[in-house]
């Protein structure tokens, strides 16, 4: 025979009386990390989690306990109540009192030394944000807020830049290996910049940031890299280990995204300041180069007739040295030529003289004839041929 169905209020009512029935469970202290705290007029409602479980709590005099925040590592004293009409099961908190550091801070600062010590954090490693950004990388949720966030401010500065998303998961298990993959995968894309980027949440929310893969990502990544996590009262281990931190991602994108129309406003002022400028110089010149042409035109027209005259003068000078020049050289050619004239052989034979010559040229002495020698006889009018006996 089937069992008879309970309605969900009737199962709903029978969870509520196992927990008011059991006394064991009043007032018990819990020991727990502080997550999702928020304080709404006076009531409190948060979490408390180790590593494995997360119970909902809620306390109505939290104004008695402001200096809760999340992250606190707390004991907290109540009893678990079953709510019907929610179908929830909450932990009223009645006490609430500090219990050391919580394990996620714990592991925090570890983690943090031991980058610090192996030189994560150096300085001298970050690189320069580099200037005329035109296309951003960005490694965060793709549904998120973030990412429209990002858009927006790039659209309302300058739409000119491109926006590379590598969605990935920025929460939960398994989110640190595709925020280190997704960093890896934009460091070898063609992007100027690479931002990591995600809103604000718990420390549990943001531990995948807190990994030592998600660190030596950053540490190793080619392209600068810039961490935008969380509120500005979040830190995380990328942010020491990127090149640098932006408090949010709206800030991470001011900051990156040049105004494009404020940049063209001082471009535009700059050239009509360049004008005025050029055109004062312009005219200043014009003037001053018609002032030292008139100058010119004036000297150039004294100077002139003075040079007219100077040029008369050296005129009759050079034509002066010129005559007595060659009326000199005149006369020693004429005397010169009759010196020649005097000398000329022909002359000489005009006076009676003769010249003889032989097979081996002129005979100048008797000696040089020989018996039989044919010789030739030159007068001044002609030749005759001779033997010598």
């Amino acid at each position: 025979m089937p069992i008879k169905p309970v309605t969900v209020t009737q199962l709903s009512n029978y969870l509520k009386q196992i927990f008011d029935a059991e006394e064991l469970l009043f007032n018990i202290s819990v020991v727990g990390e502080v997550s999702g705290y928020s304080n709404v007029r006076g009531t409190a409602y948060f979490s408390l989690k180790d590593e494995n479980s997360i119970l909902s709590c809620v306390c109505f005099t939290a104004d008695d306990f402001k200096d809760i925040k999340n992250g606190d590592s707390v004991v907290v004293v109540g009893t678990p109540r079953y709510y019907v009409k929610g179908g929830k099961l909450n932990f009223n908190v009645i006490k609430i009192e500090h219990y050391g550091e919580s394990a996620l801070y714990q592991k925090f600062l570890e983690l943090k030394t031991k980058l610090e010590n192996k030189g994560y954090f150096d300085q001298s490693h970050k690189k320069p944000m580099p200037k005329n950004i035109k296309r951003i990388g960005v490694v965060s949720s793709e549904g998120g807020a973030v990412i429209q966030d990002i858009i927006n401010i790039r659209t309302r500065r300058n739409p000119k830049i491109d926006i590379v998303l590598y969605p990935v998961k920025v929460q939960g298990n398994n989110a640190e290996f595709e925020i280190a993959e997704g960093i890896k995968a934009l460091d070898n894309y063609d992007v100027d910049v690479i931002v990591v980027a995600r809103g604000g949440g718990s420390m549990e929310d943001l531990q995948p940031f807190n990994t030592e893969i998600v660190a030596e990502a950053t540490y190793n990544c080619n392209k600068f890299i810039m961490s935008a996590v969380g509120h500005e009262t979040d830190f995380t281990i990328i942010d020491f280990c990127s090149d640098l931190r932006a408090p949010t991602p709206s800030v991470a994108a001011e900051l990156l995204c040049e105004d494009f129309f404020d940049k063209k406003l001082r471009f535009e002022k700059s050239v009509d300041s360049l004008l005025k400028s050029y055109n004062a110089k312009f005219n200043y010149e014009v003037y001053k180069y018609k002032n030292d042409v008139n100058q010119l035109l004036k000297s150039y027209q004294y100077l002139e007739q003075d040079s007219k005259q100077l040029f008369n003068k050296n005129l009759c000078n050079i034509f002066n040295l010129s005559k007595t020049y060659f009326d000199k050289r005149e006369k020693e050619l004429i005397y010169n030529n009759c010196i020649l004239k005097k000398l000329d052989p022909k002359e000489v034979l005009k006076l009676g003289y003769a010249s003889i010559k032989n097979l081996k040229g002129y005979v100048t002495k008797v000696s040089d004839l020989k018996k039989d020698d044919k010789i030739d006889i030159i007068f001044k009018d002609g030749m005759v041929k001779a033997k010598i006996l």
